[in-house]
């Protein structure tokens, strides 16, 4: 779905102000009727017509001191488990969720050495 354009939006608030009914509105602009709502909402609160940007998603689970400590412990000990981080630090962040965090800060994980060893000897 495309946003409402600025013109549009524009008239929406201007029939707003002339005590149009959503609906009606809504029929001439071909949008719904809880967008009508929404910017109307928008302009009373703040007086403007452009949509709200850059609060959109999830607040990181980390915070930044939580990450710096990660990335020392990483760099002091490289070898340290995901697991073990998370218990270090009493992290409220799942296995998964830690991984992808250190993938996004640019940390990649080595493939245990000793696995790779005993599959081969079971050849």
């Amino acid at each position: 779905m495309q946003p409402i354009s600025k013109r549009d939006r524009e008239i929406i608030v201007k029939h707003k102000q002339n005590k149009e009914k959503n609906e009606n509105i809504a029929k001439w602009l071909f949008v719904s009727v809880s967008s009508i709502t929404r910017i109307w909402k928008l302009f009373k609160e703040t007086g403007a017509i452009e949509p709200k940007t850059g609060n959109a998603g999830r607040k990181p689970t980390l915070s930044e001191e939580e990450l710096f400590e990660i990335e020392e412990t990483i760099k002091e000990q490289p070898d340290i488990t995901l697991l073990e981080m998370i218990d270090r630090f009493n992290l409220g962040i799942t296995e998964g969720g830690l991984s992808k965090v250190l993938k996004k800060r640019g940390f990649s994980f080595k493939k245990r050495l000793s696995i790779q060893k005993n599959k081969k000897e079971r050849m």
